[in-house]
C-alpha cells in the first residue's frame, strides 16, 4: 500500500464528506520537468474509444504528459471487441525499462495489460517505484474467453492491487470481482466495495455507475473507513465505449499534477461527464466520448470565422452527438 496519501481524519464508518482532505506529496525538485509525466501500460484501441488513444487524449487535455507502454492489441470497432493480441512480456518490461532510466514519473495508471504475465512485469515496476502512486483500471472484461478473465482477474488481485494507490471502475463489474459471493437484499454500497478493495491493499477506490432513481447515476469515492466524495449524474441515452479509460486517465493526470484526491476525483468526473455529452458517433456502434470537447470553436467564433467572398472553410458539425 502506498503511504504518500493522507488518510481522512475521521477513519470511523462514516458517510460524511468533512473532514477529508486527502493530498499527495509534490515532488521536491519541480523544475526538472516542464509538465508531469503519466506512465501508461494500455492497450492499442483501433476505435479510439479506449485505451491508449483514449489516455493521450485525456491526460494531454488537464496538462500532463503520457509515456505509453503498449501491452497489446484489440481487434474491435465501435461497437464491440472481437479479440485481443497481448504483447509479450519481454517486450512490456523493456519498453517500461527504457522510459524509466530516461524520464522520472509522477504517476503509473495501468489500463488493460492483457495477461498475467504482463500484469506481473507492471506489478514488478510499481514495487521498484514505490514511492509512485498507481491507479489501477479494471474494465468490463465479459467480451473475453472465460477462462483468460479468470487467470486475469486472480493475477490483477494478487499482484496489482496491493501496488494500487486508487481503483477505478464500474459498480457492477467491481462487485462481481470484489464480492462475488454478495448475498444481500441489497446491492452493495460503494463503500462494502472499498472494503472489499481495502482487504486487498488498496486504500481509495472510485466507483462509477451506481444506479439512482430518476434516471441517475452516482459515483463514489470511499476509503475503507468513509465516502469521501459523490457526484451524481444523469443518465444519457445513449450507449458508450471508452468512458472508463477517460475516467481514469484524467484522475491519473490530475493527481499526477499534485491535485488533492477528492478534487481530482471531483474533476475527473465533471470532465467525463462533459465528453459524454458531447459524445459523437463515428461508426455504426457505440458512442465515443469527446475527449476535447473544450477545443471545439464557439458558435459565435464559426460565425466571424467565415472565409473571404462567402466560402465557408468550417468543418461540418458533429450531427451524431448526443
Amino acid at each position: 500500500m502506498k503511504t504518500f496519501l493522507l488518510p481522512p481524519e475521521d477513519s470511523g464508518p462514516t458517510d460524511d464528506l468533512s473532514g477529508a482532505d486527502v493530498e499527495l506529496e509534490k515532488p521536491e525538485d519541480e523544475s526538472q520537468s516542464v509538465l508531469p509525466c503519466v506512465l501508461v501500460f494500455n492497450a492499442s484501441d483501433p476505435s479510439g474509444a479506449g485505451g491508449l488513444a483514449c489516455d493521450a487524449l485525456a491526460i494531454a487535455s488537464v496538462g500532463a504528459h503520457m509515456l505509453p507502454v503498449v501491452t497489446g492489441a484489440y481487434a474491435r470497432d465501435t461497437a464491440e471487441i472481437f479479440d485481443h493480441f497481448p504483447f509479450d512480456e519481454e517486450a512490456v518490461a523493456e519498453q517500461t525499462r527504457t522510459i524509466l532510466e530516461d524520464v522520472e514519473v509522477q504517476l503509473i495508471k495501468v489500463g488493460f495489460a492483457g495477461s498475467p504475465e504482463n500484469l506481473s512485469e507492471i506489478a514488478e515496476t510499481a514495487s521498484d517505484y514505490p514511492e509512485v502512486p498507481v491507479v489501477a483500471y479494471m474494465p468490463n472484461l465479459s467480451w473475453w474467453d472465460e477462462n483468460k478473465i479468470e487467470a486475469y482477474l486472480d493475477a490483477f488481485r494478487e499482484l496489482v492491487l496491493p501496488q494500487t494507490t486508487v481503483l477505478v471502475g464500474n459498480h457492477s463489474t467491481l462487485w462481481r470481482w470484489l464480492l462475488p459471493d454478495w448475498n444481500g437484499e441489497r446491492p452493495p454500497t460503494a463503500r462494502d466495495v472499498a472494503k472489499a478493495a481495502g482487504e486487498l491493499g488498496v486504500p481509495y477506490t472510485l466507483v462509477t455507475g451506481l444506479v439512482l432513481p430518476d434516471q441517475f447515476f452516482d459515483n463514489v469515492l470511499a476509503s475503507p473507513q468513509a465516502v469521501l466524495a459523490s457526484e451524481k449524474y444523469e443518465r444519457l441515452e445513449a450507449v458508450f465505449s471508452g468512458a472508463g479509460d477517460t475516467l481514469s486517465a484524467t484522475l491519473a493526470a490530475l493527481l499526477a499534477s499534485g491535485t488533492d484526491l477528492v478534487s481530482a476525483a471531483t474533476e475527473a468526473l465533471s470532465y467525463m461527464d462533459r465528453c459524454l455529452d458531447a459524445g459523437f458517433r463515428p461508426g455504426m456502434g457505440h458512442v465515443i466520448p469527446d475527449r476535447l470537447f473544450w477545443a471545439q470553436p464557439e458558435d459565435e467564433d464559426n460565425d466571424s470565422a467565415e472565409g473571404a467572398e462567402g466560402a465557408d472553410f468550417a468543418l461540418p458539425p458533429h450531427e451524431t452527438r448526443h
